[in-house]
C-alpha cells in the first residue's frame, strides 16, 4: 500500500493533535505545496511566494470547493501581515443591506432595528487582510461601495458623515467568470480590473487527478486524528473509485466523504467503498461494480420457514452494517435490544463481538 504523506509530515500532524487536540489548519496550506503533483498547483503557490509580501489585491478564480479560502489562507501566512488579524466574509451569505451593514458597519438609528453603532469588517481588518469571498455576487450598489475602498482607503459607515480611513489588503474570491459577468452588465468593469492586479486561477479537481489520493490521505490522517482513532488505509477499490470520480464538489467533496467515512469505518479497518456513502449514480459511474451485485442478490428464498427468513433477514442486515448491531437493528427496524435477543435465539455471532455484550437500553 502506498503512503502519500511521509513520516516527517506525519510527525508534524501528530504533535499538533497532542499539544492541541487537533491538527493546525495551516498544516494544509503549508505542506499540500511540496506534496501536490499537479504542475497548476505548484505554478499557482510558487506565485503566492512571490506576491504574499506585497500590499497587491489578489482575485482567486474556481469552482466552488476547490480550495480558494486555503490559497487566500496562503498567501495571508507569507505576508507581512501575518501577525495581524485576518477577517473573512461571504458576500453570497448575506442580502445587499445586511453585507452593506456587515462590511462598512452602520451608526445608530440608521435603519429600523439598528439600536447601536456597528463596527464593519473593514475597521475590524484594519491593518490586516480582508477576504471577499465569492465577490460576483455582490450587488452592484455595493461594488461601487467596495471600489471606493480599494481605490481611497475610506469609507463612511451606513447613516453615519465621518470618513473612516483604513489600511487594508484585499483577498477576493469567486466562483464566476468575472470576465463574462462584467460583459453581462452584472459587475462593474472599474472594479474588475481593479481587483485585477494579481488573478490565480485555481483548477477543478477532476483536472488534477494526480492530487486526489494525496488528498484523501491527508483527510483520512486528519480525520482520525482528531477523534483519536486508529483508521487503515483506504482498500484498492475504493482508491480506484476515488480516482475515477467526477468530483463535481471538488476538494470540499472529498473532504466530506473521507470524514464520512472515518466515522463509520470500524476501528483497525481498511476504508473500504461501502464507508465513502457515494451515491449509486456516482458509484458505478466510477466504476463500482461489486455493490450492485450485492444489492441485486436478495435472499435465498429456499424455504418459507419464518424462523429461516428471520435468521437470513438479520444475517444479511449485520453483513451490510458491518457487524454493528445498532446500525443493523436500523435496516430491520427494530431496537438494538430486540436485535440483541434475536442474534441470541438464532445463535450468530462473529469474531468482532466481544462476549456476554451487554444488550443497549
Amino acid at each position: 500500500m502506498i503512503n502519500y504523506m511521509d513520516d516527517l509530515q506525519l510527525a508534524e500532524l501528530e504533535h499538533d493533535v497532542q499539544q492541541h487536540g487537533k491538527p493546525d489548519l495551516s498544516f494544509f496550506e503549508t505542506y499540500y505545496p511540496k506534496l501536490s503533483r499537479s504542475p497548476e498547483i505548484q505554478k499557482t503557490y510558487a506565485l503566492i511566494s512571490k506576491i504574499a509580501r506585497s500590499n497587491a489585491t489578489v482575485l482567486i478564480q474556481g469552482e466552488t470547493g476547490t480550495g480558494k479560502e486555503l490559497i487566500a489562507g496562503a498567501i495571508q501566512a507569507q505576508s507581512l501581515r501575518a501577525q495581524q488579524i485576518y477577517v473573512t466574509v461571504n458576500c453570497a451569505a448575506l442580502p445587499e443591506h445586511l453585507l452593506e451593514s456587515e462590511l462598512f458597519g452602520h451608526e445608530r438609528g440608521a435603519f429600523t432595528g439598528a439600536v447601536s453603532s456597528h463596527v464593519g469588517k473593514f475597521e475590524q481588518a484594519d491593518g490586516g487582510t480582508l477576504f471577499l469571498d465569492e465577490i460576483g455576487d455582490m450587488h452592484p450598489s455595493t461594488q461601487a461601495k467596495i471600489l471606493r475602498v480599494l481605490q481611497e482607503q475610506a469609507f463612511v459607515r451606513v447613516g453615519g458623515q465621518r470618513t473612516i480611513h483604513v489600511d487594508v489588503r484585499i483577498i477576493a474570491a469567486t466562483n464566476k467568470e468575472l470576465w463574462e459577468e462584467m460583459e453581462s452588465g452584472r459587475f462593474r468593469a472599474d472594479l474588475y480590473y481593479r481587483l485585477n492586479v494579481v488573478t490565480l486561477h485555481v483548477p477543478p479537481l477532476r483536472e488534477r487527478p494526480e492530487d486526489i489520493l494525496i488528498l484523501a490521505d491527508y483527510f483520512r490522517r486528519k480525520f482520525a486524528a482528531e477523534i483519536k482513532k486508529v483508521v487503515g488505509d483506504l482498500d484498492e477499490e475504493t482508491r480506484q473509485l476515488l480516482s475515477h470520480h467526477a468530483w463535481p464538489g471538488n476538494i470540499r467533496e472529498l473532504r466530506n466523504l473521507i470524514e464520512r467515512a472515518v466515522l463509520v469505518v470500524n476501528p483497525n479497518h481498511e476504508i473500504t467503498a461501502k464507508d465513502l456513502a457515494l451515491t449509486g449514480k456516482d458509484y458505478f459511474a466510477a466504476g463500482g461494480r461489486d455493490r450492485r451485485r450485492e444489492e441485486r442478490r436478495g435472499p435465498n428464498l429456499h424455504t418459507l420457514n419464518l424462523e429461516e427468513l428471520e435468521k437470513t433477514a438479520i444475517t444479511i442486515a449485520l453483513q451490510r452494517s458491518k457487524w454493528v448491531q445498532k446500525d443493523a437493528a436500523a435496516l430491520l427496524g427494530i431496537s438494538a435490544r430486540a436485535l440483541n435477543y434475536k442474534i441470541a435465539m438464532h445463535k450468530i455471532s462473529h469474531s468482532t463481538w466481544r462476549k456476554n455484550a451487554v444488550p443497549e437500553p
